[in-house]
């Protein structure tokens, strides 16, 4: 009778048996992946639908004391039809990148620094000056980059982005 049936389902005799041996195993699993799927939605439910896989790994490790695979953890959410919620874009990165700002400029010099005629080129730099019980000054120059004059200088104990150059005489 077996014949006949592994015949009828285009089966091998020795992968039926095989595959009835395997039963408990595939049992056990079931089992054990059903108590890592209830651990995974609490975890879901607990960071309110916002823990991606690495989040709901590390909990699972460091709370629960499980190594889980991330490929297990993707399966098992796929399988339950379990999404994570996306987070919102921020739009002040956003801003700043259409904006351009803090952007690098092309290195135009090359290191020239002379290029042969004062005022074509400045140099500025922000040195840290340390001094008394940890408190900081700093001092701030422009440098011509043909002459190599100091045209401007300003010492200050706060960093402002409002540095305004003291000329020399």
């Amino acid at each position: 009778m077996v014949r006949y049936l592994c015949r009828l389902a285009c089966v091998s005799r020795s992968g039926f048996y095989a595959w009835l041996k395997a039963a408990p195993k595939r049992q056990r699993r079931e089992e054990q992946d059903q108590a890592d799927l209830e651990r995974i939605t609490s975890i879901l439910n607990s960071k309110n639908q916002k823990a991606g896989i690495r989040q709901i790994k590390m909990v699972l490790e460091n709370e629960h004391g499980l190594v889980v695979n991330l490929k297990k953890i993707v399966r098992l959410m796929r399988k339950e039809g379990l999404k994570s919620k996306i987070r919102k874009a921020n739009p002040y990165k956003r801003l700043g990148k259409a904006t351009q700002e803090h952007q690098t400029c092309p290195n135009v010099l090359n290191r020239n620094f002379d290029q042969g005629k004062p005022g074509k080129v400045f140099l500025t730099n922000i040195t840290y000056l340390q001094y008394g019980n940890g408190q900081v000054a700093y001092l701030s120059c422009v440098k011509d980059g043909s002459t190599n004059e100091i045209l401007a200088h300003n010492l200050s104990t706060t960093l402002g982005m409002d540095i305004v150059y003291q000329t020399m005489s």
